[in-house]
């Protein structure tokens, strides 16, 4: 296949989705979109089946990372790195939470350089996407919301109890309730809600459910070229005046093509595939590339550097009559969810007519629920669990924003879980592993994460062939401070628990038997800062956050235009000049938005709707305390 088109956009995730259908709103615009997945698999749209989706090679890279200075714990002391692999990419595996990030952080861009990038002028393009499902179970900051994008959001229905009485619990520990996503989202005290996630009636808004699948995958002027690994961007020109001409990649059977961009190539892989990309084409630090044997076409020292991520440590709570057994929501996964050898219902459905009257009612049940999810988006299916959440300063520094948040997930999971997604031994965390994640366990588990972190990671290649994967050195907790803003968020969290609600006793934090030998510590016990320091050590993961390996002023110009390489761009989560304070999803979809208007207006085409605000000034942190009250 050697094509011309306008423009090659490769990966079909949260931003590149969304660039290849806004540019063919210009019906004379000719776009390929390269994808290394597929379309995305029926439990996609399931909220709650999406740990499913990861450690699956079809919709999941399957990349590990070294983590640095923790995970001591976790298998092979290696770092999970979940990043989608079909279109739609990590918005289709991800929790859904729908975090734009504070103010503060794109303020913090644009007075750093990122020219453009203030709040004032990023938040038209967060609207642009969205369209809101307004609730009486959020405060919402009207006018910085939109409820006519093609991106649902939603708070899940009905709410959980553990989630509801989180929010509460933080409400009398002195976080108050408020929008998040507003315009101005507190000061130090912080605030408390429910998530907003990227769902509509119940199922999960990708940017390929939201931008792609229908109409617009359907369009001459798009061609969608999935199952297409891209192996390099196709460069002309001397060393050093290079310019990008297309794109060449692998299909599954082995096979190389090319494709053509008259215009431009924009990269849109990630944190992890966008600078991998340009490692592997010629595009970095020149003595890392030369020791691999890739060519330097363009000597960019900061291509894969300054990775940043989130990280969280996991506090386990008995919560009875709180927390969310797995065997109700196994249950409302339907029948199939139940069957042998996990589940109590006969492993050949056609066995069913034998069954007794008790798991017949079962059966008829877990039908019912699922089907109660699939017509009217209802059930305890209809969310990831991961359902509330708090932000706020620790008082530690970064004062522009805040670099604390704690998240509820109303659920303890079970050991498979606990095994694969997060690599940790239950054996080892638990005291009795059996009894704490059995099917009808009631616990709840609080996700202390410090949302600014000073630490930098970095992607290097392992080798030239773009199939291999590159080392992910995650590098956390390398600066003392990450540290210090850890410990402050679990006593934080602490706190929220002693302020539970009246009605409920949640049980008291689970210590893994081994810490709590070494730190002389008995159940019911305030922990030490060494113990909550050894936790984190041992069992913090990742947030599924990466971003800022192709960051603004380092490797990108404001326009993200790759520097020293003509008609070629990035965008994505890589280019963030440091990563937001909060989940980065609705980041990555304001970026895709942005940059599909930024080549639009240089490109002159006629896309449906421009809201660019390029002339207006950033509006102070007194102005949008003015504007939000």
């Amino acid at each position: 296949m050697s094509e011309h088109f306008d423009f090659v956009v490769v990966g079909g995730g949260s931003a590149g989705a969304i660039i290849a259908a806004r540019l063919t709103e210009d019906a004379g615009c000719r776009v390929a979109l390269i994808e290394a997945g597929e379309r995305p698999p029926a439990a996609e749209l399931l909220p709650a089946a999406c740990p499913t989706l990861q450690l699956n090679p079809e919709t999941d890279w399957m990349y590990t990372a070294d983590p640095g200075h923790c995970g001591l714990a976790l298998a092979e002391q290696r770092m999970m790195m979940p990043r989608g692999k079909m279109l739609g990419g990590s918005s289709g595996i991800n929790y859904m939470a729908y975090v734009r990030g504070h103010p503060g952080d794109f303020d913090a861009w644009s007075q750093g350089g990122a020219t453009g990038w203030s709040y004032q002028e990023v938040l038209p393009y967060f609207k642009k996407s969205e369209g809101l499902e307004p609730s009486d179970e959020i405060t919402v900051d009207a006018a910085a919301h939109n409820t006519d994008g093609p991106v649902g959001v939603s708070v899940r229905s009905p709410t959980l109890i553990g989630a509801l009485e989180f929010v509460e619990a933080a409400q009398a520990a002195g976080i108050p309730k408020g929008d998040y996503n507003g315009r101005d989202r507190g000061g130090a005290t912080g605030v408390v809600s429910l998530f907003q996630t990227t769902t509509r009636k119940g199922k999960r808004s990708s940017t390929y459910r939201a931008f792609l699948e229908g109409e617009t995958e359907q369009r001459v002027n798009l061609t969608i070229i999935t199952g297409a690994q891209a192996t390099r961007v196709l460069l002309d020109g001397a060393s050093g005046q290079s310019v990008a001409t297309g794109v060449e990649y692998r299909t599954a059977d082995g096979q190389l093509h090319s494709v053509f961009a008259d215009k431009e190539v924009v990269v849109s892989g990630g944190a992890i595939g966008s600078p991998h990309l340009l490692l592997v084409s010629g595009i970095g630090p020149r003595a890392e590339l030369e020791k691999t044997g890739v060519p330097c076409r363009v000597d960019s020292p900061h291509v894969g550097k300054h990775l940043k991520d989130h990280l969280h440590v996991a506090l386990f709570f008995p919560a009875p009559g709180c927390g969310l057994p797995m065997a109700e929501v196994g249950m409302s996964l339907g029948p199939d969810a139940l069957r042998a050898p996990a589940g109590p219902l006969p492993a050949d459905p056609q066995d069913d007519a034998d069954m007794s009257d008790d798991l017949k009612a079962l059966k008829q049940e877990a039908e019912r629920r699922f089907n109660e999810w699939a017509t009217e988006g209802r059930g305890l299916i209809s969310s990831s669990l991961y359902d509330a959440s708090a932000w706020f300063s620790t008082g530690l520094g970064d004062h522009h924003t805040h670099d604390a948040q704690m998240a509820v997930l109303a659920c303890g999971y079970n050991s498979e879980l606990w095994s694969t997604c997060f690599r940790i031994n239950p054996d080892e965390y638990f005291d009795d592993a059996a009894k704490r994640l059995a099917a009808d366990a009631e616990s709840v588990v609080i996700l202390a994460n410090p949302v600014q972190p000073h630490s930098e990671g970095e992607i290097v290649l392992e080798s030239a062939d773009a199939g291999d994967h590159p080392d992910i050195r995650m590098n956390y907790f390398d600066d003392p401070h990450d540290m210090r803003v850890m410990l402050a968020i679990q006593r934080r969290a602490l706190d929220v628990v002693a302020h539970w609600p009246s009605h409920r006793t949640l049980g008291s934090l689970l210590v893994p038997p081994f810490l709590a030998r070494k730190h002389d510590h008995t159940e019911g016990d305030v922990p030490s800062d060494a113990l909550l320091e050894d936790m984190a050590r041992h069992y913090s993961f990742t947030v599924y956050h990466p971003t800022s390996t192709c960051r603004i002023g380092s490797v990108v110009d404001p326009e993200l235009k790759v520097m020293g390489v003509d008609k070629l761009r990035v965008a994505d989560a890589s280019v963030m000049p440091n990563v937001v304070s909060g989940n980065t999803n609705a980041a990555s979809m304001m970026i895709g938005e942005k940059a599909a208007e930024m080549l639009a207006v240089e490109y002159g085409l006629q896309i449906a709707e421009f809201v660019g605000v390029r002339a207006a000034r950033p509006a102070s942190s007194e102005t949008r305390s003015e504007m939000a009250s």
